[in-house]
């Protein structure tokens, strides 16, 4: 190996294969490997085939020197990685690079699609925008060229980008969005929604992403894991930051994290700026990691419950229903003005309307349409 490396012409390209790579984060990988080569190289075409991790380098040196590094890394393990190095074609996404004509119609469609005011770019269903199908210009964001182009653009023109809508474009797995995490790290909302991801290890390339809020919903991934909060820690596990996610049925319960999070923080008069920063994030990593989740496993609003007998069984009418289903929250003292429970309601003009009127107003009252008071 080390005679075909450095036999090899300058230009030359050659694969670096990492058995099983795959278990480590690109990130820590790559810098792990430079910390240890003799000389800088940038890595091609990065990307994960089952357990492996691929890159392709451009010089016989520098393939050379990586040859070098190989069992001189351990991991946290204390195992040696070891690093294969071969000859090799030019890689895909070189190959197939995108013309200049193209870039620039790309170019010009993602402006169209940036909003300023909001830092967000929607690029949902992509590859059918009609600026692109009408200069015959085939985007497939799943194709590491296509993607490779899309993130340059964004690095380039939108540097402080918050949001990203990558929804619809039917991606399977994430190996060519993972350099979002170098290249434009601004990103907190990621929307993934109607997508074919099937494995949460594809969200595990994006750990670097300090993501607070991720739509996973349309994907078959939330359909793999047995019930709710296995699920929600899954994903926790990738994005500790997470304070919304969205899917079929969990956005609720991440959402009601921050909200109890921010009127904890209210209570306690933390959310001035005068407040210890790092009290503020002790009492969010506490509220964040609590099971609260599973004393709410279905929406309060009952106007969003479709099925009617769901709907009777978890409505509370009376005083007893009402106390025990406060008694299943967690035992700790709360404060009693902080509970709002939905009231019926009624005035005295609803008493001259015929029983059956007076019945439907009740009872959409009871749905939360009219004014909820405290209890």
């Amino acid at each position: 190996m080390r005679e075909n490396t450095q036999d090899g012409t300058p230009g030359s390209w050659f694969k670096i294969t990492i058995p099983y790579g795959g278990k480590y984060d690109k990130t820590w990988l790559v810098n792990s490997i430079q910390d240890h080569c003799s000389v800088p190289f940038t890595p091609v075409d990065f990307h994960y085939v089952k357990n492996q991790a691929r890159f392709f380098v451009q010089d016989a040196g520098i393939a050379s020197a990586l040859k070098d590094v190989s069992y001189k890394i351990c991991d946290e393990e204390n195992q040696k990685i070891s690093i294969f190095v071969n000859p090799s074609n030019v890689p895909y996404s070189v190959r197939y690079k995108l013309k200049p004509e193209e870039m620039k119609q790309l170019k010009l469609t993602m402006h169209k699609r940036y909003d300023v005011s909001h830092e967000a770019l929607d690029l949902q269903s992509l590859r059918f925008d009609p600026d692109l199908v009408g200069h015959d210009i085939d985007i497939i964001l799943n194709r590491r060229n296509c993607m490779a182009a899309t993130l340059q653009i964004i690095e380039e023109n939108f540097p402080a980008l918050l949001s990203l809508n990558l929804s619809n474009n039917k991606l399977y797995q994430l190996d060519g969005l993972s350099d979002i995490i170098q290249m434009v790290p601004t990103v907190k909302i990621l929307n993934l929604s109607k997508n074919e991801l099937t494995l949460v290890w594809e969200l595990n390339k994006m750990k670097g992403l300090k993501l607070e809020e991720l739509w996973l919903e349309g994907n078959p991934l939330c359909d793999t894991f047995p019930d709710q909060s296995t699920y929600i820690s899954a994903i926790r596990e990738c994005f500790p930051k997470l304070l919304h996610l969205v899917s079929a049925y969990t956005h609720h319960c991440l959402l009601l994290t921050l909200i109890i999070s921010i009127s904890a923080l209210k209570l306690i008069g933390l959310e001035s700026s005068r407040g210890s920063e790092k009290l503020k994030s002790l009492i969010l990593q506490f509220l964040q990691q609590s099971s609260l989740c599973k004393y709410f496993k279905e929406s309060r609003n009952m106007k969003k419950i479709k099925d009617p007998y769901l709907r009777v069984q978890l409505l509370k009418h009376t005083k007893h229903d009402i106390v025990c289903s406060l008694s299943t929250l967690p035992k700790t003292q709360h404060d009693i003005s902080s509970f709002v429970v939905d009231m019926w309601f009624h005035t005295v003009s609803t008493f001259f309307l015929p029983r059956a009127a007076l019945e439907s107003h009740r009872w959409v009252g009871s749905l939360g349409d009219l004014a909820p008071g405290p209890c």
